[in-house]
């Protein structure tokens, strides 16, 4: 994922997973956008998680992003590293949905986990 972030010349900062959720934290390019950035890097790791592994990964349709100031962006490092411990204490989905209403985003849960 950094080398794919790298070659659309967006900086990776802190990258890090848990089995069902990745986070990335990385600068966008002024010369790609956000949703081309995500369909990049979900086409090139599901390729690669298929050659490596039988069963491979598949990635929902969708996906969060959210706009992070430079004072936030050592806390939020420290959050990617520590996820695996941080969602023992909250789950991804909960915390997700925490986060869109703190965001003030619509949205109705039906839709949201597809």
């Amino acid at each position: 994922m950094a080398g794919v972030l790298r070659n659309c010349r967006c900086n990776p900062i802190a990258i890090g997973g848990v089995e069902d959720h990745m986070h990335l934290l990385f600068t966008l390019s002024r010369t790609i956008t956000l949703a081309q950035i995500t369909e990049k890097l979900k086409t090139s790791s599901a390729k690669w998680s298929k050659e490596k592994y039988e069963a491979g990964i598949t990635w929902q349709a969708g996906y969060g992003a959210f706009s992070v100031g430079p004072r936030e962006v050592d806390q939020v490092v420290g959050y990617v590293r520590h996820q695996a411990a941080h969602h023992h204490e909250i789950s991804f989905q909960e915390e997700f949905l925490a986060l869109l209403k703190e965001a003030g985003v619509s949205f109705d849960e039906r839709y949201v986990w597809d």
